[in-house]
């Protein structure tokens, strides 16, 4: 099931604990990629800042010359690594330099704590292939990118959505697309793909995981929906029809 009621809170909560930092630990570490591909070594080297750590992966980072700064979760949304990176509770920026990515936390957290989900993360990206910043028109078709038009409202709800929904239904081989919102009713309408599309727990899913998180960031949300076919009904509707 695609975050079963079982998991809501803690996905919910946006954080990457316990498994990560089981796995990892130490200023440097390596893991070979699948495929065969050469695997990485990640080492780690201070700053003068002691809230900020750079991380080197033996592989180019921003590839496009310069650097890239994300000072929030809303410009992380462009780069999957960056996302991975805002998920960790404690992380408040991420710098992209041609070989390296600087990661500054907060004061109420320590490295000992967080070094090992931020190489969690870096191995996983490498490790998925995908590009370091996310194609415009791959946004666009997924209808989360962020327009000159939308209110924050529609900005928060895009963001949730690419940032800490689409993620974690991609695990389950699915996906979810934003198509409307109503700020007459509070409802939003998403469309489930993939493995979610049809699946018997996508009803729950959509209510306890996806409905009770964008409702505890964005109040004004009252209830999501599915996209549906003309004439189809899903399972949730089904069941209180024979009610």
């Amino acid at each position: 099931a695609v975050l079963g009621a079982g998991s809501t809170h803690g996905w919910v909560a946006g954080t990457v604990k316990g498994a990560a930092a089981a796995r990892f630990g130490g200023a440097g570490l390596s893991r070979s990629l699948p495929g065969g591909r050469r695997g990485i070594f990640i080492q780690t080297q201070t700053t003068p800042n002691p809230a900020s750590l750079m991380f080197m992966p033996g592989k180019p980072v921003y590839e496009d010359g310069g650097s890239k700064n994300f000072a929030n979760m809303r410009e992380a949304m462009a780069s999957p690594l960056a996302k991975k990176l805002f998920n960790i509770e404690g992380v408040t920026s991420v710098f992209f330099g041609s070989e390296f990515v600087t990661v500054t936390k907060s004061e109420a957290h320590e490295w000992g704590v967080l070094k090992p989900e931020v190489f969690a993360a870096i191995m996983d990206f490498y490790a998925s292939g995908e590009a370091i910043i996310t194609d415009e028109a791959v946004m666009a078709a997924s209808g989360t990118a962020i327009t000159e038009d939308d209110d924050e409202i529609v900005a928060m709800i895009k963001e949730l959505l690419e940032t800490r929904i689409r993620p974690a239904v991609a695990e389950d081989g699915g996906d979810i697309l934003f198509k409307a919102w109503d700020p007459d009713t509070g409802v939003v309408t998403v469309k489930m793909q993939g493995a979610c599309d049809g699946c018997p727990s996508s009803s729950v899913t959509l209510k306890s995981g996806i409905e009770n998180m964008l409702r505890h960031y964005v109040p004004e949300v009252t209830s999501v929906q599915q996209e549906e076919e003309e004439g189809s009904m899903d399972l949730l509707d089904m069941a209180t029809q024979g009610r």
